[in-house]
């Protein structure tokens, strides 16, 4: 996925989702998947099998609608010499849009963004997606923990998700303030409690982090304290784990935002992987936004007009932004009108009618904002920056924003 621009890798994991919700009648949804070194000729030859096979099927609708689906991938890789340089996708299948009678034959064919390893053929009442959705997987992984005598809680950061796998709480007693002979036994009591606790705590991170050692690219131990460090220089992590440990940091805090402190002060070490990059990407609009004459702009409006302008540098575009852009015309008077609206639904709810003459407008073209919005950035040379919400800086840019902003070239007044 590495050469896979944001643009790419969002219309990808958009497509991924729309198939997602595709549901059929029966197990009448058609997948396959070619690799680009296998022989068209031979998958024609086996769709003409499963054609033949397909007369077997009990249900007549079923049974209907899995030979039409077949015909259509013969129909479809008869397009092509050979497969493309990541082989060929295709989900082909009769797609209820309501009740019965209302099915309707969908078909989609593409190059994936990754390889295709293995030839796959499967007919099921749902499109078989796990390849694709395992291709656009962040597979590079960290693991986290941040350790006290008190307690520790241990994660993984994988891409730009935080996964929180475990919190321990130690029981290590405090302070004793009584001297002599019983002063130094509860301090041999103390430090063998603590001494259990480290074991524990590599335990479970054995146990969590060797499943996912091939994908592991390094442990980050934080923690206010030493006990980071005697943990990370004691026996207490398998060999292989212990090894992949790449930095120690201090933090203020314990838990889940000690965690979160890690991460913000390993940025270095993290430094190319994407949650990093989002952080420091939104972290500049804010900057830009405090200050009085700041190169900050946000919302739909504003920044659409400092788009058409050619004032953005870069725009941030929110993963979670769904509204659609429609353009309406007056068959009357000709008047055109541009409205953004969050469904279809509401679309038809709202009735709109021409602003001069108050006739029903028709619509001449709908796409989603955020295709609307890259177009003009595109047009302008302008970066695309797509930001998640599983980031407490993505879910700031989508409710305090709306999903819509932009660092600017120049100020615009």
């Amino acid at each position: 996925m590495a050469e896979t621009s944001s643009k790419e890798l969002y219309e990808f994991k958009k497509t991924l989702k729309e198939l997602s919700e595709k549901r059929g009648k029966g197990t009448e949804l058609v997948s396959v998947y070619i690799p680009p070194d296998k022989q068209l000729s031979d998958v024609g030859k086996h769709m003409r099998d499963e054609l033949g096979q397909s007369a077997n099927i009990k249900s007549k609708s079923t049974r209907k609608n899995v030979q039409s689906a077949i015909e259509v991938i013969l129909q479809r890789i008869r397009l092509f010499k050979k497969p493309p340089a990541n082989g060929l996708v295709l989900f082909v299948g009769m797609i209820p849009k309501g009740g019965p009678g209302t099915e309707k034959m969908e078909t989609f064919v593409f190059e994936p963004p990754e390889p295709v390893t293995t030839y796959w053929y499967q007919c099921n009442n749902e499109f078989f997606l796990e390849p694709l959705e395992y291709m656009i997987e962040e597979r590079e992984t960290y693991g986290l923990a941040v350790v006290d005598r008190k307690e520790a809680t241990i994660a993984t950061l994988k891409g730009k998700r935080i996964n929180i796998l475990g919190h321990l709480t130690s029981g290590v007693p405090g302070k004793h303030k009584a001297g002599g002979q019983s002063q130094r036994r509860f301090d041999r009591v103390i430090d063998l409690a603590a001494h259990e606790f480290k074991k524990r705590i590599g335990e479970h991170m054995n146990e969590d982090f060797l499943p996912l050692k091939d994908d592991l690219k390094g442990v980050i131990v934080g923690g206010p304290g030493f006990t980071k460090e005697e943990f990370v220089d004691g026996d207490y992590l398998q060999y292989e784990i212990k090894d992949k440990v790449i930095a120690t940091v201090d933090t203020s805090y314990t838990g889940e935002p000690g965690i979160r402190e890690v991460i913000d002060k390993s940025a270095d070490i993290l430094n190319n992987l994407d949650v990093m990059h989002e952080k420091k990407t939104v972290q500049r609009f804010l900057k830009e936004l405090i200050k009085e004459h700041g190169l900050a702009s946000y919302g739909e409006e504003e920044v659409r007009n400092n788009l058409i302008i050619g004032a953005v540098d870069t725009l941030l575009l929110s993963e979670d932004l769904l509204a659609i852009r429609k353009v309406l015309k007056c068959p009357n008077c000709g008047r055109i009108q541009e409205v953004t609206i969050r469904s279809e639904e509401e679309f038809e709810k709202l009735g709109l009618k021409c602003e001069s003459c108050n006739d029903s407008l028709k619509e001449e073209s709908s796409k989603t904002l955020v295709e609307e919005l890259v177009e003009k950035a595109e047009e302008m040379n302008t970066d695309v920056e797509f930001i998640s919400s599983e980031t407490e800086e993505g879910m700031q840019l989508l409710k305090a924003f709306g999903g819509i902003a932009a660092i600017l070239r120049y100020c615009v007044s």
